[in-house]
């Protein structure tokens, strides 16, 4: 590869980095009347950080594939912290819940005072 090729693919690699979509995780708050807590939920939003444009011949195939790449990694990265992190609200949810049937979600649990 010569210099030029080098640059080229430098260029449309780094603007592609800075570009593209990226997912990150989103909590939400939602009050529980039936638990009296504040129940927390996480989902994933895709954000789209800037756009390719101007790009040419293999440069663009490389950003292509860079930008894809970068795509899926935050979206496995954000995945996972999506999961646990409701895996330890609900947790946190059952913990704090003021109303014992509907903690344990037992039909014969006696209701709450």
């Amino acid at each position: 590869m010569n210099r030029s090729a080098c640059r080229r693919f430098g260029f449309a690699l780094a603007t592609l980095l800075l570009g593209g979509c990226v997912y990150l995780p989103e909590t939400s708050v939602r009050y529980d009347p039936k638990c009296g807590v504040h129940e927390r939920k996480m989902t994933m939003q895709p954000y789209q950080v800037g756009t390719l444009m101007g790009c040419r011949d293999e440069g663009c195939v490389a950003g292509l594939v860079a930008a894809g790449v970068v795509s899926a990694a935050s979206a496995v990265v954000t995945g996972s912290v999506v999961v646990v992190g409701n895996v330890v609200n609900w947790l946190e949810k059952q913990g704090q819940c003021l109303n014992p049937a509907q903690r344990a979600e037992d039909p014969q649990a006696p209701p709450a005072k």
